[in-house]
């Protein structure tokens, strides 16, 4: 038998527990026994939830208790130091003052909010409000995370009052008053001066391309007629360029007609000229352009041309543009257009002329084609789209009006119709070739108006006079082409008469432009006859989208397919002659200027001074020959 068994045998306590466990006491709590000994207790708890995340710090005491988390030291009271900086905690009215977007005003984030009175540490432990105590990060990120949000939604708001779509990415954010140039951009003083003598306050297109330009990003923009885009590309154009510099060419303008070209010129010389800068315009009447050489880029810094002129500088090696820093192109839509009324040979070449990698390119115009966005978007790096109000839209400041004439002769009537009404100056009239201008003129001018026209078959300086009469009020009404329709700004144009039917909606678009320019009133009105009925929705349409009204059957005419408007824009309509006269009457009239002709080159003939003396002499012998026989015969 055991010895333990055996009686009499008394077991020592260190050796064998008692069997009967004392019975605990009414006040003392019972404690279950643990779950897991201390021995196994961790590595049987890390077997079972293997592959399992525990969130020790919402579960702290079980995490104690299973020794997967270390209980906090105790803090000793002398450790802690006082806080020297307690003024570093702002009260929730100074921190709305000092930072109004935090968000609303009634919720404190843990970073703004002041700490309590009395902090407990840690148990018994406690402290008083002259602790320092940090702010968590989460609660600060929050805040500036919330304070981008509300900004955004800020800037989109504003671009949406002002009817300003852009696309791209990483878009500055707009300005709203040109004091934001000098603060946020550096502006200088003198440059800031010019641009508030003239513009007041920046137009949307103004708002959005100034400070995309300034970060030097490049744009396609498309904008109504008289909205502001000139300005838009020049002012921070020559904020960007500084002063002058004797490199070369840093920036080229290029523009469809001499007439904008010489427009533009103007505008870059008036804000260039508190900086210094030089501009030259491309002008085969200007002596300085006829001697161009290569070194001659280096007293001018910009410069602004046609697209002829300067791709013959550049196929006769004349001009260098490898200092290039910025390339513009204004009414990019007609440059872009092929064809023999188009440029987009010669603006081929000025592009890979311009090929360098620093150059940023900008693209301008009141109206935007498809093929132009998808080479834009092609071709440029990281381009920003802004359009301002609806793509390829009239402005709604303009008054427009459709006039159904019948016949040819029609146009004429409602045209005299309207003179005895009484008309407005200035007017300007659009027809659709140079010997329907010529007509009109010869008609207009027995009506004791002052009116004058413009076409290619007049001289340079017949041209530059007959635009500066009409700036000046001598001339009232002023006859054009298509050559006038484009970019042109004529100070306080009243009125503008198609008196032919435009050949596609975007030169109806560019020539009731010419009025209602930098938000004044103005009008439009645009004859019609049966031969114009391809175009007669579209045109419709268009002054339907910008608040006028028309008549419902003109809605409701047959849409015109892409083959007859193609067709109409390379071919114009073959209309009627303007003059009232007969045919018997027209051939009587050519007969006798043919004759008055014929008189003037005899008389100017017979005033010629005589090159050749003895041939003349000859002929008198041998008229004088046969006087002399008849004498001796006698």
């Amino acid at each position: 038998m055991h010895a333990c068994m055996q009686p009499g045998f008394r077991s020592r306590p260190s050796q064998v527990k008692s069997a009967r466990e004392p019975r605990p006491r009414p006040d003392q709590p019972i404690r279950s026994p643990p779950i897991f000994s201390n021995a196994n207790m961790d590595s049987t708890f890390r077997q079972l939830t293997r592959g399992i995340h525990f969130n020790t710090r919402r579960f702290k005491p079980e995490s104690i208790q299973l020794g997967l988390k270390k209980p906090s030291a105790p803090v000793d009271p002398s450790v802690i130091r006082p806080a020297a900086n307690l003024d570093r905690w702002p009260t929730p009215q100074a921190s709305s003052e000092s930072d109004p977007d935090d968000g609303d005003s009634d919720s404190e984030s843990p970073a703004t909010a002041r700490p309590p009175a009395t902090l407990t540490l840690l148990g018994p432990i406690k402290a008083s409000n002259s602790a320092t105590v940090r702010p968590k990060s989460g609660g600060r990120l929050k805040g500036v995370a919330k304070r981008a949000i509300l900004r955004r939604e800020q800037v989109n708001h504003f671009r949406n009052v002002h009817r300003i779509h852009a696309s791209g990415p990483d878009l500055p954010e707009p300005i709203d008053q040109w004091d934001r140039l000098h603060s946020d951009y550096g502006f200088h003083p003198a440059l800031m001066a010019a641009i508030q003598s003239t513009y007041i306050t920046p137009t949307p297109i103004q708002m959005q391309v100034i400070p995309a330009m300034l970060e030097r990003r490049e744009v396609l923009a498309c904008a109504p007629t008289g909205s502001g885009k000139t300005a838009a590309f020049l002012i921070p154009l020559v904020h960007l360029l500084g002063q002058a510099s004797s490199d070369g060419f840093r920036a080229v303008i290029i523009a469809p007609t001499r007439e904008l070209a010489l427009q533009i010129h103007r505008e870059a010389v008036r804000l260039g000229q508190p900086l210094g800068l030089r501009a030259l315009v491309l002008d085969p009447t200007n002596k300085t352009t006829q001697k161009f050489k290569p070194e001659s880029g280096n007293r001018f810094d910009l410069i602004v041309s046609t697209p002829n002129r300067l791709v013959h500088l550049i196929q006769d090696e004349a001009i260098v543009l490898d200092q290039l820093e910025w390339l513009i192109v204004d009414e990019s839509d007609k440059l872009f257009e092929s064809g023999v009324k188009g440029f987009r040979d010669q603006l081929a070449t000025i592009y890979r002329a311009c090929e360098q990698a620093a150059i940023k390119r900008a693209m301008f115009s009141a109206t935007l084609a498809v093929d132009v966005e998808k080479w834009c978007q092609l071709n440029l790096d990281n381009v920003l789209t802004i359009t301002i109000g609806a793509r390829n839209s009239a402005t709604s400041t303009i008054q427009q009006k459709l006039v159904y004439t019948g016949t040819e002769k029609g146009k004429l009537l409602a045209f005299r119709q309207l003179i005895q009404d009484g008309i407005k100056p200035p007017v300007l009239v659009f027809v659709q070739t140079k010997d329907r201008a010529k007509e009109l003129h010869a008609e207009l001018a027995q009506e004791n108006v002052h009116v004058d026209v413009i076409h290619s078959d007049r001289s340079q300086l017949q041209r530059d006079q007959a635009i500066t009469y009409f700036r000046s009020g001598q001339v009232w009404i002023l006859i054009c082409t298509e050559l006038m329709g484009r970019g042109i700004d004529f100070k306080g144009v009243n009125l503008v008469i198609n008196y032919d039917f435009p050949p596609s909606t975007f030169s109806y678009i560019h020539r009731i432009g010419r009025t209602g320019r930098a938000g004044r009133a103005g009008q439009a009105i645009t004859f019609f006859t049966d031969q114009d009925k391809t175009l007669l929705r579209s045109i419709a349409t268009i002054i339907k989208e910008s608040g006028g009204e028309v008549p419902d059957y003109m809605l409701k005419i047959k849409k015109a397919s892409r083959q007859e408007k193609r067709k109409l824009a390379k071919h114009a309509v073959e209309r009627e002659s303007i003059k009232r006269e007969s045919k018997f009457d027209r051939s009587q009239r050519i007969k006798k200027e043919a004759m008055i002709e014929a008189s003037k080159r005899r008389k100017r003939k017979s005033n010629e001074p005589v090159t050749n003396p003895k041939k003349r002499t000859k002929k008198n012998d041998k008229k004088e020959k046969p006087s002399k026989k008849k004498k001796s015969d006698q």
